[in-house]
């Protein structure tokens, strides 16, 4: 089953120097209905303007992934962590036992949009940690690469939950099958551009949950990228 979540249907937080659509449950938006999927508890789909930016602020227990889309973000934390995140480049902070950061678009001209995702770890109480990797456009086209995992393989981010993430940029026409094992189940998130999954078309910024399917089957509709969370 295939359950579609659309973009216009997301709550939205919209300040002068913010635009943030949430396919889940956060800060003043809550619908029961949405709480999040398995351990996927976040997904933000931000823009934010030149110059400006979320000051500094804590967090706990989450495993947060940051994916850009266009522009830059600049990340600080209370680990001595400093860098400048660029599409392509793939940011896992482990909150744990508790960090502070901000998250600046260094900017003075070009917006920033990014995607904020949060998971639900495995465990409370770990050690915060961060890592960031990058991903080339190329080795996501006309596939579904790999980008996080429990174990960190294949070059990915180590989330501490049993989740992989997959990107991939599809081609209109381009196809690519992703196969479910017994008990595991998907959220497919429409970055940018459309695609069709199954007999349903998404765009950007649509959602869905996918359950008690052997496999899903997506084929570009319009140039377009696309996250995969492979759940248990």
């Amino acid at each position: 089953m295939i359950t579609i979540r659309r973009a216009d249907d997301r709550g939205r937080t919209r300040v002068h120097w913010l635009d943030s659509r949430h396919t889940f449950s956060f800060g003043d938006y809550r619908d029961p209905a949405h709480m999040g999927f398995r351990s996927l508890r976040v997904i933000n789909d931000d823009r934010v303007a030149p110059g400006q930016g979320f000051g500094t602020h804590a967090h706990r227990d989450m495993e947060i992934i940051t994916w850009v889309l266009e522009g830059a973000l600049q990340h600080r934390d209370s680990l001595g962590n400093g860098s400048v995140i660029r599409p392509g480049d793939l940011q896992r902070m482990s909150a744990g036992t508790g960090i502070t950061h901000s998250e600046f678009n260094p900017s003075p001209e070009e917006p920033v949009h990014f995607l904020q995702i949060w998971i639900l770890p495995s465990r409370q109480a770990l050690e915060p940690g961060y890592e960031q990797r990058t991903f080339p456009v190329d080795a996501r086209r006309g596939g579904l690469r790999l980008i996080a995992t429990p174990d960190g393989r294949d070059g990915t981010v180590t989330v501490h939950q049993d989740v992989a993430v997959r990107a991939g940029v599809l081609a209109p026409d381009e196809e690519v099958v992703h196969r479910l094992a017994p008990g595991r189940q998907a959220w497919l998130h429409v970055a940018t551009g459309a695609l069709r999954a199954g007999a349903e078309t998404l765009r950007a910024g649509d959602g869905a949950a996918v359950s008690g399917e052997a496999e899903l089957v997506l084929r570009g509709h319009e140039p377009g990228e696309v996250l995969l969370f492979d759940l248990a």
